[in-house]
């Protein structure tokens, strides 16, 4: 089968033929219809620290996507042949203390399609059945394909109050422009966006935020529309240490930070007079709790009140991975899928 592949460490993937994956008795073969490509994908690829330090080639690169199951193990019951899927690609242990006490999803056994093992960069992937999620027949494979970013869109804002809450999203790539929707649709009164980039605050607009602005623009407008209080909630997405320290310091009082953005480097907080003496709650968040945020993310998506698809701007067929990079790394494009089969 086709597949794209890191083959070797260093910058760069290879398109060529690789073995179909073979099921065990517990797992389910899919034929893969979208991918959706991700930031990870691209450190994957330009081969950086974090990806040099994590992953070990060769294997087939990728962690998002959609699909039709065609083929299921013996010991499978919950899938079907036929089946429109996607999949929570943290495979788990399932025994540990973590998985134990409805905390898998930071078991620290987790294996990452794509990055720990072969992803669906690739025209089939071999999925355990636990880890399936069906798909609604009105749920296109574009927005099946990235459910896996959704997930982290929905685990940070939903895990704070949002009806009737003010809030400050602070980064707007893909997970972020996702929350300014989830927000919106949850019931925030009033949703900021933040951003240095126009193109990703345009798309934050689509999304639904009452304003976008660039960082130094963010403090007069919050200021201004909690009267001095600072924002209830801010969903901090970039991962850059001016942005971090502004959370910090547009909360309110008693407020709460979701922290997703990842910095680079270590970076040095007033722990005293940026969140003690404020008395906020600080929330991290890895991946998507298993599976409350899928069954979340589903009924938000029946409802129609919260629709992703003006944050997918490019689609390439497997064959354009370059493209697909470059335009990411750009800046210029929203969500970005793979086009497979």
């Amino acid at each position: 089968m086709k597949a794209l592949v890191k083959d070797r460490a260093a910058p760069g993937f290879s398109l060529r033929e690789v073995p179909e994956p073979r099921v065990r008795d517990d797992e389910v073969l899919i034929r893969v219809r979208r991918a959706g490509v991700c930031g990870t994908d691209v450190h994957i690829h330009q081969w950086d620290a974090w990806a040099s330090a994590r992953c070990k080639p060769p294997f087939v690169v990728g962690h998002e996507f959609a699909g039709d199951v065609v083929e299921v193990g013996a010991l499978v019951e919950t899938v079907k042949v036929g089946d429109r899927v996607t999949a929570e690609g943290h495979i788990v242990d399932g025994m540990c203390l973590l998985c134990r006490t409805g905390n898998s999803h930071v078991c620290p056994h987790t294996k990452i399609i794509g990055v720990d093992r072969d992803g669906c960069f690739a025209e089939l992937i071999a999925m355990p059945a636990s880890n399936i999620w069906h798909l609604d027949a009105s749920i296109s494979y574009d927005v099946g394909g990235i459910h896996d970013p959704m997930g982290n869109a929905f685990h940070t804002a939903l895990t704070a109050e949002i009806p009737g809450a003010t809030v400050l999203v602070t980064g707007c790539g893909p997970i972020g422009i996702f929350a300014v929707g989830i927000c919106r649709a949850a019931g925030a009164s009033h949703v900021i966006a933040s951003d240095v980039n126009d193109r990703r605050l345009e798309l934050a607009q689509q999304m639904g935020a009452h304003e976008i602005l660039h960082p130094g623009q963010v403090a007069e407008a919050v200021r201004r529309s909690t009267a001095g209080y600072g924002v209830d909630v801010v969903l901090e997405m970039s991962g850059v240490p001016s942005a971090i320290h502004q959370a910090l310091d547009l909360v309110r009082v008693g407020g709460r930070v979701q922290m997703l953005g990842i910095p680079s480097k270590p970076i040095e907080l007033d722990l005293a007079s940026e969140v003690i003496f404020k008395g906020i709650t600080i929330y991290g968040v890895v991946g998507r709790r298993m599976y409350d945020t899928w069954h979340q993310m589903t009924r938000f998506l029946r409802s129609g009140e919260f629709d992703p698809t003006p944050v997918i701007t490019h689609r390439f067929p497997l064959e354009g991975f370059e493209d697909a990079m470059h335009v990411i790394r750009s800046g210029e494009a929203g969500k970005v899928i793979f086009e497979i089969t």
